[in-house]
């Protein structure tokens, strides 16, 4: 089975190329464009450097040499895959394209023979044959570590969605030292950053765990969530890549 995954939204496409081949025996391909990697998240697959137009034609173009298309967020290429191809297209939205759209973006995800949502909050006015897949982890690289450096009562939150006040208060709620970061960390880099520290406070702005707080988790680190609560590791067997994947594979049989 050959899967072409269009966009790589969070490495997540990434992770699952990368397990579903190692797991599944499947041929897969990751296709990003550079200038929107600049975490270098595409770890599994590959980055070109062009424009918009260039890169949907070339996408159109190489599609046809894989049984299954597996398109994550980028729902304006359906039309066009399923116009030119009967082959299976899956449709994978990931966050704030889909956030509260459905209605919206009807004419994209209708077209779509699968329809995929990676966080439960995604469910929210989206159509009944939606399916939640969560979001996985690489654990070959965020895994628990032998580390004496992780500082006792210490917490680390990034300035992306969030609120730093809330962040604030829920540190001294649990009498934490916290440390603001600017989201601007190569992916490879995490681990080691996410280790340094006893507790991550994730995105306040967003009703559900983020993949840096699962990565947080898998690290060994408790996780304060968005309505402050902790979330103690190790991380849930739902997010490991074997779960994942094997029910993603379940789909793709189906639909061929």
């Amino acid at each position: 089975m050959k899967v072409l995954h269009i966009w790589n939204t969070a490495g997540v496409a990434s992770i699952i190329a990368k397990y579903m081949d190692k797991l599944f025996k499947t041929e897969s391909n990751v296709i990003m464009r550079k200038q929107f990697d600049k975490f270098g998240l595409t770890v599994y697959g590959e980055t070109w450097n062009c424009g918009a137009k260039v890169f949907t034609f070339r996408c159109l173009l190489l599609a046809r040499k894989f049984n299954i298309v597996h398109v994550h967020d980028f729902d304006k290429i359906i039309p066009w895959l399923k116009r030119l191809y009967s082959k299976p297209v899956v449709l994978h939205y990931h966050g704030t394209r889909i956030r509260r759209l459905w209605k919206e973006r009807k004419q994209f995800w209708s077209m779509a023979d699968a329809v995929l949502v990676s966080t439960q909050d995604l469910l929210e006015g989206a159509p009944n044959h939606a399916i939640y897949v969560p979001n996985p982890v690489d654990t070959d690289l965020f895994y628990p570590r032998t580390n004496h450096n992780r500082k006792p009562k210490s917490a680390l939150a990034f300035r992306y969605n969030l609120d730093e006040k809330k962040a604030i208060n829920y540190a001294q709620k649990y009498g934490l030292k916290l440390t603001f970061l600017e989201r601007n960390i190569p992916y490879k880099e995490m681990p080691k950053i996410l280790t340094q520290y006893e507790y991550y406070v994730d995105r306040t702005e967003i009703s559900s765990l983020s993949k840096t707080a699962l990565e947080a988790l898998a690290c060994g680190c408790k996780v304060i969530n968005w309505k402050g609560e902790i979330v103690y590791p190790p991380l849930q067997e739902q997010h490991t890549p074997q779960k994942v994947c094997n029910q993603l594979y379940k789909i793709y049989r189906k639909l061929i």
